[in-house]
């Protein structure tokens, strides 16, 4: 369970068509010569809101396009915004579909392909649409005051089912309060919490109310709703074959907050308004999707073993008589994403595996086969693990790739097993730029000998045999995955000369339950020395300037970059940014509280006080001599920015040289906006050439004593 670790940076829409075939990087005029890739421009802060990626793709009913999301930002408002696209598989035509106006979020067909239902954000305020292709119209089905989610089809077209936050009373202690006399200006009223669950980051403080069940008819009129109580309800949502119930994650226990991890699936019946459980297992039962022919019914279930690190089993359960069938008991990998084949006899799952997201094809019956297609491109920001895949009724594939030095563009994995690019989303943002090169390095860790995966990039215009500095980049989670992929962050650093490291210590997501639980309780420990191996990989390259060594990670890497400069000495400088620096007050002041004390700690922190203290980078604060720069968003609930400070005033007291970065307004998610993400990147740099001894270093900015 990836909890530290929050959304991605956004990017910039061109909405310029693309051809399928990539374009070279030549010249405009035919008597002109290629620019070398030496000669060209560096990838610049400014350059970041020029990106785009693919997403979230789906097929035409018949196959013969495919549908995606182009992720873009908008450098005027500083915000994200997604259009949507077709391509045409047999023409090959690449064009807009709804690129204009507002955002679009949660797009799905018809099951007959004349309309498509969507989800438009206006600000903060989103509404359901239809467009109908055959007059290219659009209409409005809502006028919600909260914003709806898991929009789904039935099966006859006629009705939308989604979920929607739906208040309820806030909660009062004291009802003695005066009248206000009037034209009086008192001061705001308190506000009553009596629920575990109160604040989330990004959402801050919660208003009363509950994620409930509603059905909406295509033809237009009032959404109403199913369900009921003080419960948790979650999607995806299915109907079932003949549209008389509607298959949800839910758990019936008004205690939910405090089981964070027991969720059921059930059949809503949407005449009567029950609730019939269709699975009862410990420990979680989610991702539910009903096959084509209404029959079974796919779901993956984590035997809750309360591990920091679990990886769930697909199942299949029979609707008729019940019976269930594990079909990836054997795979000790976490599953992301799961599609049936249009056969119902198949299905299509992506799982990690070694800083990758892979693909696998599996029968009912367990029979296994791997497909060539690794996902990712859809966090611009650091180079974790993502992407998302559809499968038509042909059982053709279509996934987001990326490179190194590309995000996500659109892939089709056909019939004959070649994956095909379709688009080609940033050569015009990209192609005339030089950006650094990324290669694998051998590491194996001196703790046990087990062998770590890691990249570097080098800078773009690194001389031969040049020696450059190093930042080692930590990731978050801490029970994430880095990998080969494309990072908007790690190109900044590169193009400001320094070679960027990053690492999949123990821990990491995508090796397996054994590989993830070695910091069970025990976090963070060995992955320092996993790091410090990778580190040294790096300067046996012969590359890398031992004496101009820096090191940085958010959230989890946060944690894991204060924890090494407690251990050694090594780097010249270091930014931590939104950490955890006391396991103890992190305990009582986390959002998901409940699950951390549960889960990553052996009981709670009033019991096993010197347990978490041993374990917090603020107890190692009095061997810290290596300058510190703390960067935490001021509204982050995850890591609250408590952490920071208290970091913060242990090393000024210590005589460290420090300082601090607040975000103002940022949950965890500090570089979630471009204009934000080039901030995090430019203060780190900063901080970085204000310790770094190379000639080109920024001399002028002196630390402040």
């Amino acid at each position: 369970m990836n909890l530290f670790r929050r959304p991605l940076s956004t990017c910039v829409s061109m909405f310029i068509a693309v051809a399928l075939t990539p374009i070279a990087a030549t010249s405009i005029a035919d008597n002109s010569q290629a620019v070398e890739p030496s000669a060209r421009s560096l990838f610049q802060y400014k350059d970041t809101f020029n990106l785009e990626y693919a997403s979230d793709p789906f097929f035409s009913p018949d196959g013969k396009e495919v549908y995606y999301l182009r992720r873009s930002a908008n450098i005027m408002t500083d915000s994200t915004s997604s259009t949507l696209w077709k391509v045409d598989l047999l023409s090959g035509e690449h064009f807009p579909v709804l690129a204009q106006g507002a955002s679009i979020v949660n797009p799905v067909l018809s099951p007959d392909g004349s309309k498509l239902a969507y989800v438009a954000r206006h600000g903060r305020k989103s509404q359901i649409y239809v467009h109908y292709f055959a007059s290219g119209t659009q209409a409005k089905l809502t006028n919600l005051t909260e914003s709806p989610k898991n929009l789904t089809w039935s099966n006859r077209g006629d009705y939308l089912a989604f979920t929607l936050f739906t208040q309820t009373k806030p909660q009062s202690l004291f009802k003695e309060m005066p009248d206000k006399p009037k034209g009086a200006k008192w001061a705001p009223s308190a506000t009553y919490i009596e629920k575990t669950s109160y604040r989330f980051d990004g959402s801050g403080y919660l208003p009363n109310g509950f994620d409930h069940v509603y059905l909406l008819p295509v033809s237009g009129g009032t959404p109403r709703q199913l369900t009921s109580g003080n419960y948790l309800y979650e999607g995806p949502l299915s109907f079932n074959k003949d549209d008389t119930e509607i298959i949800l994650t839910a758990y019936l226990d008004e205690d939910f907050a405090m089981k964070p991890l027991e969720k059921d699936i059930y059949a809503l019946s949407i005449s009567k308004l029950t609730m019939k459980p269709l699975t009862d297992y410990a420990g979680p039962e989610i991702s539910s999707t009903i096959s084509p022919d209404g029959k079974l019914l796919a779901f993956l279930h984590t035997d809750d073993r309360k591990l920091g690190y679990q990886n769930g089993v697909l199942k299949v359960l029979d609707l008729e008589c019940g019976s269930v069938k594990a079909l990836t008991a054997t795979l000790d990998r976490a599953i992301a994403d799961v599609h049936w084949q249009n056969d119902s006899m198949h299905l299509v799952f992506s799982y990690l595996d070694k800083g990758l997201v892979k693909l696998a094809r599996v029968s009912t019956d367990g029979k296994t086969t791997t497909l060539p297609a690794s996902l990712g491109g859809t966090t611009l920001g650091r180079p974790y693990t993502s992407g998302s895949f559809a499968v038509s009724s042909q059982n053709d594939i279509s996934f987001t790739k990326s490179q190194p030095t590309q995000p996500a563009d659109l892939v089709l994995l056909g019939q004959n097993q070649l994956p095909q690019t379709l688009t080609d989303l940033n050569q015009d943002a990209l192609g005339h730029l030089n950006l650094a090169s990324v290669e694998k390095i051998s590491v194996q860790s001196s703790v046990d000998k087990r062998p770590i995966d890691a990249w570097i990039a080098y800078p773009p215009k690194r001389a031969e045999k040049e020696k450059v500095p190093l930042i080692l980049e930590i990731h978050g989670g801490p029970h994430a995955a880095y990998g080969p992929h494309f990072s908007a962050e790690i190109q900044l650093m590169a193009a400001k000369g320094y070679a960027v490291l990053w690492a999949n210590p123990r821990g990491s997501a995508s090796y397996g339950e054994e590989f993830g639980n070695l910091i069970h309780h025990n976090y963070p420990s060995e992955d320092y020395n996993d790091l410090m191996d990778a580190v040294d990989a790096a300067v046996a390259t012969g590359k890398i300037d031992k004496d101009n060594l820096f090191i940085t990670g958010g959230s989890g890497g946060g944690v894991l970059t204060a924890w090494s400069i407690g251990k050694t000495d090594r780097f010249k400088a270091a930014v931590v940014a939104k950490p955890v620096i006391n396991w103890m007050s992190f305990a009582l002041t986390a959002d998901v509280y409940p699950y951390f004390t549960q889960y990553w700690m052996p009981g709670m922190p009033w019991e096993h006080h010197e347990h978490l203290w041993q374990q917090s980078p603020l107890s190692l604060v009095g061997n810290v001599t290596t300058p510190t720069l703390l960067l935490t968003g001021e509204e982050d609930h995850r890591t609250p920015i408590s952490e920071s400070e208290q970091y913060y005033q242990a090393l000024r007291l210590k005589g460290v040289d420090a300082a601090m970065v607040r975000i103002p307004g940022s949950p965890h998610g500090i570089a979630a906006k471009p204009s934000r993400l080039i901030q995090k990147v430019g203060n780190i740099i900063a901080w970085f050439d204000r310790y770094r001894t190379a000639k080109e270093a920024n001399t002028e900015l002196q630390p402040n004593q």
